[in-house]
């Protein structure tokens, strides 16, 4: 059995499907849908000037000791945190822009598994020396 990686699915049935519709001639709207729907799967570009002000502090995550240092390691890195796509299905609601977002306000990231895993990844390859390019290649690779 072959593994297909939710990218790969993702890409190769949505491509298609946005060549047919514009050659179609389908209605705008719908054309929208369907390239807002690619759009989903990019990373967003960092916001000018953000900050990790609003990422959950240790008094905050006190049910959830063993994540401070996790969190602590995505306020110091606010740009790069911005600039990366949280794979967890998060991205659709509102108010959530990156995977800075899931460290912040209701801190979706204290019980997402996936959250944390990007968070952990993309905090150990910034301390590397990585670039954002590079982080989200490597977040892409092992989850999207």
């Amino acid at each position: 059995m072959t593994h297909i990686s939710r990218r790969s699915f993702l890409q190769s049935t949505l491509m298609p499907s946005v060549v047919v519709v514009a050659a179609l001639g389908v209605p705008q709207t719908i054309r929208a849908s369907i390239t807002s729907r690619q759009r989903a799967h990019e990373h967003p570009t960092p916001r000018p000037g953000i900050t990790g002000a609003n990422v959950l502090t240790a008094q905050q995550l006190s049910a959830s000791l063993h994540l401070i240092v996790l969190f602590d390691g995505i306020r110091a890195i606010p740009s790069i945190a911005d600039g990366i796509r949280c794979n967890c299905g998060c991205a659709e609601l509102p108010g959530f822009y990156s995977l800075l977002s899931c460290f912040e306000r209701d801190g979706m990231a204290r019980s997402c598994p996936i959250c944390q895993g990007q968070g952990r990844v993309t905090v150990r390859l910034h301390r590397n020396g990585k670039t954002l390019a590079e982080i989200r290649s490597a977040i892409d690779a092992q989850f999207g």
